[in-house]
């Protein structure tokens, strides 16, 4: 059993990791536990990471575990540390997504698994998805559907956000949720991302661009449709360097905007 836990703990190597790992492996003995660490509150590359993880090929039995809970669902003083519902989704392959509706941890599963709430309590715990989710996740890979309740309402998904940043990799590649290159291969176009403005090149494969260029292209993230389809998404990548760094490190969420321009 290979469990994913996509969380804004801190480092793989933190406590919370930890801590949160020896309750799933007491849940699910000899589970094999992958850690997959994203920005604090940042519920929009969690939700781009739950999909790529979910949605691609990777052995049966497979859970994604996924903890990133501002609790800006209420901004009202908690009642006993009380936060976003719990919930669970399978996925076409049959690997269950379980972790709460918060941000947009959810967007890109929306119309690709179907969304339930799950039976865990919400409050009673500053750190509900050591004290009670692991136990939940024994019960559902044992078969136990007794703790899933009603339909997640379609309403309370956001959609995903067009044209942002929604994850940065070790590598500083932007990936975005731009999904159509926005002019011909090869062409010069100017990018934009909060104060940053530099051109990239058009391209249909990130290393056809020379050494020190920015590339506009498809990247290594995407996944496939319940409709045959596929999704696949635009990154921008400095060959040689971190295009994150070109553009002065944007945050999850950052627009993108592109434009034409009369090249250099």
């Amino acid at each position: 059993m290979l469990v994913h836990v996509v969380a804004d703990y801190g480092p793989a190597g933190d406590l919370a990791f930890a801590e949160v790992a020896q309750r799933l492996v007491a849940a699910l003995p000899g589970a094999m536990i992958v850690a997959t660490p994203v920005g604090p509150f940042d519920t929009l590359a969690a939700g781009f990471v739950i999909a790529q993880l979910a949605l691609n090929d990777g052995p049966a039995e497979r859970v994604v575990f996924h903890n990133v809970a501002p609790r800006r669902d209420e901004s009202n003083a908690r009642r006993a540390n009380e936060g976003e519902r719990f919930t669970v989704a399978e996925a076409p392959s049959g690997t269950l997504v379980v972790g709460p509706n918060s941000g947009h941890s959810l967007a890109f599963l929306h119309d690709q698994a179907p969304l339930f709430y799950l039976d865990v309590p919400a409050a009673g715990s500053q750190f509900r998805s050591r004290d009670f989710l692991p136990a939940a996740v024994g019960r559902l890979v044992a078969g136990d559907r007794g703790g899933v309740g009603e339909p997640l309402s379609p309403e309370l998904v956001p959609r995903v956000p067009p044209a942002v940043v929604a994850y940065t990799d070790g590598y500083g590649n932007l990936k975005t949720t731009l999904d159509e290159p926005p002019a011909a291969n090869g062409e010069r176009v100017l990018v934009r991302t909060g104060g940053a403005s530099v051109t990239a090149i058009v391209s249909d494969g990130s290393f056809s661009v020379a050494e020190g260029e920015l590339a506009l292209a498809p990247g290594s993230s995407g996944w496939p449709l319940r409709d045959g389809g596929e999704r696949r998404f635009l990154e921008l990548f400095l060959r040689g360097g971190s295009a994150a760094a070109r553009l002065g490190h944007p945050a999850s969420g950052t627009p993108v905007v592109v434009s034409g321009t009369s090249g250099e």
